[in-house]
């Protein structure tokens, strides 16, 4: 099958992953900077210095920041941030046919509407074929082909299989599901239990601390997902429980690592003038705090790491706050 072009959207370290990802294939792949002087960079030296060192391009990557590239390309990888992605849609419209499929790779829920990104796609480009892709994935580990899994949602069967053939290779297993909220659900929320599991090893509460946090929280994510409308073996499955476990156990994620210092005691605004990234997880964590409002779910993992991130409490008040629950019955996946 000859594809004439693939556009990624997004040339942070998981965008610029997935682009080196697709032209190891020896396809043709042009990778979207908003910033002249960073794609100035990248074409130069033919490496993602700032975000994504280490990683030569293939020779069929291409470095692009007018967004008119679009017109040729025969689907889309869109990867910029969820707080973003509206923006961005605006901002593509007159570039893009309605016939291309686009594949959001955003990882969040939209902070003012509390709308998934799926949502927030469907008001602003109606009509138009899209796709999820969210799992367990490290940027650093895609890019240098180690063996990844990932989920690939959508409602579209045909769409699904013809962009499974596309994006998957040996090294990279996209495995389809018609589940699009589910896949969104878990790979959102785990950013904020991210930053949780941070709190406890930076606090340094012990490893028995982590792994009721770990279960805890999954049940608070099947408890949300299932007011959303989301299927419960979604959410078992690679985009939540797999994401969870990979994102909560490692420096390497983002959330993690905010936590972390969040529990040896730095100040957030002091964490995030460090980072040339954006942390999610800071932004997802006050629009689950409203969903769970609104839906009446109980949440108490999630609202403590919103109080610390957005209300000032200390991780001291927050954690004494969990601890002081009263007791009560073990219900994972019964949704109460």
């Amino acid at each position: 099958m000859e594809i004439r072009n693939i556009g990624v959207l997004g040339a942070g370290a998981w965008g610029t992953a997935l682009a080196i990802s697709l032209a190891r294939k020896n396809i043709p792949v042009t990778l979207w900077s908003r910033r002249a002087a960073h794609a100035e960079e990248m074409s130069s030296v033919r490496e993602n210095q700032r975000y994504l060192s280490g990683f030569k391009f293939p020779n069929t990557l291409k470095i692009e920041t007018d967004l008119k590239f679009l017109r040729d390309c025969e689907f889309i990888l869109n990867v910029t941030p969820a707080q973003h992605l509206r923006a961005n849609l605006e901002a593509l419209k007159q570039n893009i046919s309605q016939d291309v499929p686009m594949v959001i790779c955003s990882k969040g829920i939209e902070k003012n509407s509390g709308k998934l990104m799926s949502s927030v796609f469907e008001e602003t480009l109606p009509h138009y074929p899209f796709a999820i892709l969210s799992g367990p994935n490290f940027a650093h580990e895609v890019a240098a082909g180690l063996p990844s899994a990932t989920t690939l949602a959508t409602s579209e069967e045909k769409l699904g299989k013809k962009l499974s053939e596309m994006i998957g290779q040996s090294t990279f297993r996209p495995y389809l599901t018609n589940d699009v909220i589910g896949a969104q659900m878990g790979g959102a929320l785990k950013n904020v239990l991210a930053i949780a599991c941070g709190i406890v090893a930076g606090a340094k509460l012990g490893e028995n601390a982590k792994a009721a946090l770990l279960t805890r929280g999954m049940a608070e994510i099947l408890r949300l997902g299932d007011k959303m409308g989301a299927r419960a073996e979604t959410l078992m499955g690679l985009s939540g429980f797999g994401d969870l476990v990979l994102t909560c156990s490692s420096q390497a994620s983002r959330n993690y690592s905010l936590g972390f210092q969040l529990g040896e005691g730095k100040q957030l605004d002091t964490i995030l003038k460090s980072r040339v990234t954006v942390t999610e997880g800071v932004h997802t964590a006050e629009a689950i705090h409203r969903l769970s409002v609104d839906l009446q779910t109980e949440m108490p993992i999630c609202h403590a790491v919103n109080d610390i991130l957005n209300y000032g409490a200390s991780v001291k008040e927050a954690v004494e706050g969990l601890l002081n629950r009263p007791f009560r019955d073990e219900k994972l996946a019964g949704f109460t």
